[in-house]
């Protein structure tokens, strides 16, 4: 079968390129041929052996704090929104042009505050508000939320890369998955050779923001940081520079469409949510697995005949991964499809490298099972997401990816 293919959308991405600020970056990784160092936590299936932290070889991934923000603090932190590259990348954009939408705020719980919005007139496409995702506003981007091939899964995961992932890593890499990964600048600051191994197998990898905030309540400057140093630090240890990516908690208006716009990017939400990102113990991990066996229903009942989903799942934290194993075999069985974003779209150039994505749909397939194998409304707690993000990113985050083990453990039996 040769497959119909969203074409007007995949021309209109790929011409996204409006800037050329992705150009001053560095790198010393080649993405044609990634190397990683062999040392324990690239190697060890022991979630605490994983999670140690390393200095990464200076030949392969140079670090130097100073020209970085914090770690999961805005990343206008450390000066960094006064360093010359980034002045120069603020001036080049003509500002008088941004909507006039003001700054949203929220509670010390991440709760935003909506009083005197409108949600049903919805000016401001508020995804927060509202769940829009077509944008009331010329010259921004649209949101992909779905994938046009019929009974498809669009398969992403956000909050990479994790340091506990790699028995996820090998999992997908044994089913033939190629997924669409949601990457965290601090997240790869952190850890860069895991986000090398992203890139090594073969996965789409997106941008998730420097430190994961929601963005509607984050100023001009600070919208425009947060994805200039993701896109940089992801640049620095894969070789490439997404254009796309994932609102932290979906959270996103026109006014940070059209920041993201001026940098080329194109925002990817959701029409199905797993809430796997709340699995902190028995109670709420049944929860979750309900909410995959509903799903998976859908693949069966002909819920997608027309079109396909894309579906919000994490590298979180042990337990989401060990959700994902559990889950991802019916998956298999469920859907005709279980594939990445750019190859659900049809998009050749998901990065502004000139790095071809050969994994598209346009082509005829006679072995149905070989294809299966190689083609293969939420609000957010911020303030309890953020704090599982930090737990399972730290050898400190010791209940957590015990809880990941007993509910792999449960799975098993």
């Amino acid at each position: 079968m040769v497959y119909l293919l969203s074409l007007v959308l995949s021309a209109a991405l790929v011409s996204a390129d409006v800037s050329n600020y992705w150009k001053s970056f560095t790198t010393k990784v080649d993405p044609r041929n990634v190397t990683i160092p062999s040392i324990t936590q690239t190697e060890s299936l022991d979630p605490f052996k994983e999670c140690v932290y390393y200095n990464p070889d200076p030949e392969v991934i140079d670090i130097v704090d100073s020209e970085w923000p914090e770690v999961w603090v805005k990343a206008t932190s450390n000066g960094m929104n006064e360093t010359e590259e980034f002045r120069n990348l603020y001036n080049s954009i003509d500002w008088s042009k941004a909507p006039n939408i003001p700054v949203r705020t929220a509670n010390a719980e991440g709760v935003l505050n909506m009083t005197g919005y409108n949600s049903t007139a919805d000016p401001d496409c508020w995804w927060s508000a509202s769940g829009c995702v077509t944008p009331k506003l010329a010259d921004v981007n649209k949101d992909i939320y779905y994938c046009p091939e019929p009974n498809t899964w669009g398969l992403t995961y956000d909050d990479g890369p994790n340091c506990s992932h790699n028995a996820f890593y090998d999992f997908l890499q044994e089913k033939e998955l190629k997924a669409t990964l949601f990457y965290i600048g601090s997240n790869v600051i952190d850890w860069p050779y895991e986000a090398m191994r992203g890139i090594q197998d073969g996965h789409q990898i997106g941008c998730h923001t420097w430190s994961h905030p929601l963005m509607t309540t984050f100023t001009n400057e600070e919208v425009l940081a947060e994805f200039y140093y993701a896109q940089k630090a992801i640049k620095l240890a894969t070789g490439l520079t997404p254009r796309f990516w994932r609102p932290p908690y979906g959270d996103i208006d026109n006014r940070v469409r059209w920041i993201a716009t001026q940098l080329g990017l194109t925002a990817v939400v959701w029409n199905l949510d797993t809430n796997d990102w709340s699995a902190v113990n028995a109670a709420t991990t049944e929860a979750v697995q309900e909410n995959y066996d509903a799903f998976i229903e859908m693949g069966k009942n002909g819920t997608f005949d027309e079109r396909g989903t894309v579906v919000l799942a994490h590298e979180l934290t042990n337990t989401t991964m060990s959700l994902a194993i559990h889950n991802l075999p019916d998956i298999l069985d469920s859907y005709k499809n279980v594939i990445n974003i750019a190859t659900c779209h049809n998009i050749s150039y998901p990065y502004f490298e000139d790095y071809e994505w050969t994994e598209v749909m346009n082509r005829t397939i006679t072995d149905s099972k070989a294809k299966k194998n190689t083609t293969t409304t939420t609000t957010n707690n911020a303030a309890q997401h953020n704090a599982l993000k930090s737990a399972g990113n730290t050898v400190g985050g010791s209940g957590v990816a015990l809880l990941g083990a007993l509910a792999a453990a449960f799975f098993l039996i």
